[in-house]
C-alpha cells in the first residue's frame, strides 16, 4: 500500500491545472479504455483521444516503477494510472480549449473554410517554428542528429515525434491566446496600492520591540540565593570594568543564550516569559546596565541596545511588495476571466466532466465508429 500511495503523491503534481484540484474519484467513474482510439473529450471541434495522453500516463509511471525497483502488477498501480490519466487529460482539454479560442478570434463568425484556412496556416508557422527551436532542443536533450532514433528514445518516455509536434502547436496557440488576454505586467497605480494598505492597515501594525544582552545566574544551579546574588554581583563587575559584554556570558551566564554572548535579538513586547525582565526591557535608557532584576528563575542584569516603539510600518516600506501582490491579484483574476470567456465559447465534452467546469458528460466511443467527425458529436 505505501508503493502504490507513493505513485498516487507522483500523480498528483499533473492532477492540477488552472481548474484546480482533480476531484476524489467516485465509484462509478468510467474506467479506462484499452483503444487508443476512444474518445476522451471533445473539445470545440477538435478530439482528445486515449491514444494522445495514454503512452504519457504509462510512461510516467514506468518511469517511477524503475526509480523505485517496484515490479507491481496492473491492479496495484490502477488508482495511480486513472489519478495521472484524469489530471493529463484536463490538461490537454485546457490547452485544447485555449488554442481552439484563438482561432475562433481569428476567424469570428466567418465560414468554415476560413477556419481551415486559419487553422492550416497557423500549424504550418507553428511546425516550423518546432523544427527551427523546439526540434533542436530535443536532439541536444537525447543526443542524436537521426530523426527515427530521436522519435524512438522519446517513445520511451511516453511520447513520439509527431506528438511532441502537435502538442508544440496547441501550446504556441494557446500561449498566444493567453498573451491576447492576460496582461503579464499589470500597471498598478499609487491609488490602488494606498487602498490596498488602508484596507489591510491592521497587517502593518507591529508592537513595541527591543534588542538586549543579558548575564543572568539561576537559583538551581546554586545552593543559596545568597550565593546567586554574590555571582551576578561579581560577573556585573567584570562586564562594567575588565571584560566585554558577550565574552563574561559565555563564560559565566547560565541563562540559554549564553553561548551566543547573552544576544537576544528583536523581540516584541509581550511575547517575553520573564515580566520583570520585559518591564526592563522596555523601560531603561539605551545601552545603560540595568540593576539587578529578579525573577522566578535567577538574578539578571541586561543591556538593551535598541528598542522601536510600537506603531505602523509606512507605506514607502511596504509599497512594493503591495504592488507585486496587486498584480498577482490582477494576473489571477484575468486568467479566471480568460476561463470563463473560453467556456462560453468551446463546448466541451469529456468521459470525466466533473474535472472540467462546464463541461458536459462523453460516451466513451471509439473514433473509429464516427465516420466523419463534427462539432454536433456527442
Amino acid at each position: 500500500m505505501l508503493t502504490v500511495a507513493l505513485l498516487i503523491c507522483v500523480a498528483n503534481p499533473a492532477s492540477t491545472s488552472l481548474y484546480g484540484q482533480i476531484p476524489t474519484p467516485p465509484a462509478d467513474l468510467a474506467p479506462l479504455p484499452d483503444d487508443p482510439a476512444t474518445i476522451m473529450a471533445v473539445v470545440g471541434q477538435s478530439p482528445i483521444l486515449w491514444g494522445d495522453i495514454q503512452p504519457k500516463v504509462d510512461g510516467r509511471i514506468q518511469q517511477v516503477l524503475k526509480e523505485q525497483n517496484l515490479k507491481l502488477p496492473p491492479e496495484q498501480l490502477a488508482p495511480a494510472r486513472m489519478n495521472l490519466a484524469r489530471g493529463a487529460l484536463t490538461q490537454a482539454i485546457q490547452t485544447k480549449m485555449m488554442s481552439e479560442s484563438f482561432l475562433l478570434d481569428q476567424v469570428g463568425t466567418q465560414a468554415a473554410s476560413k477556419r481551415r484556412e486559419v487553422s492550416e496556416m497557423m500549424t504550418s508557422r507553428a511546425r516550423q517554428m518546432f523544427f527551427e527551436n523546439e526540434l533542436e532542443g530535443l536532439k541536444e536533450k537525447y543526443g542524436t542528429e537521426d530523426l527515427t532514433e530521436l522519435d524512438q528514445k522519446l517513445r520511451e518516455t511516453g511520447t513520439s515525434l509527431r506528438a511532441r509536434q502537435r502538442e508544440f502547436t496547441d501550446m504556441m496557440l494557446g500561449h498566444m491566446y493567453m498573451r491576447s488576454k492576460i496582461e503579464k505586467d499589470p500597471t498598478v497605480t499609487i491609488a490602488e496600492i494606498n487602498a490596498a494598505y488602508q484596507q489591510d492597515i491592521d497587517t502593518y501594525r507591529h508592537p513595541a520591540k527591543a534588542r538586549w544582552e543579558q548575564l543572568s545566574v539561576l537559583f538551581a544551579n546554586h545552593s543559596s540565593p545568597e550565593e546567586v546574588r554574590k555571582l551576578i554581583i561579581e560577573i556585573g563587575r567584570e562586564v562594567h570594568f575588565n571584560e566585554g559584554w558577550k565574552e563574561t556570558a559565555r563564560k559565566k551566564s547560565e541563562e540559554p543564550f549564553a553561548a551566543d554572548g547573552g544576544q537576544h535579538d528583536w523581540t516584541s513586547k509581550g511575547s517575553l516569559a520573564s515580566k520583570p525582565i520585559e518591564q526592563q526591557v522596555f523601560s531603561i535608557p539605551l545601552n545603560r546596565m540595568s540593576e539587578i532584576i529578579e525573577d522566578e528563575q535567577g538574578l539578571h542584569i541586561i543591556r538593551v541596545l535598541e528598542r522601536m516603539d510600537a506603531g505602523v510600518t509606512p507605506l514607502a516600506e511596504v509599497q512594493e511588495d503591495i504592488r507585486e501582490q496587486i498584480k498577482k491579484e490582477k494576473v489571477a483574476a484575468s486568467q479566471t476571466k480568460m476561463m470563463q470567456e473560453m467556456r462560453k465559447k468551446v463546448p466541451v465534452w469529456s468521459i470525466y466532466p466533473d474535472d472540467v467546469p462546464g463541461a458536459k458528460p462523453l460516451r466513451p466511443t471509439s473514433v473509429s465508429t464516427v465516420p466523419t467527425f463534427n462539432s454536433d458529436y456527442r
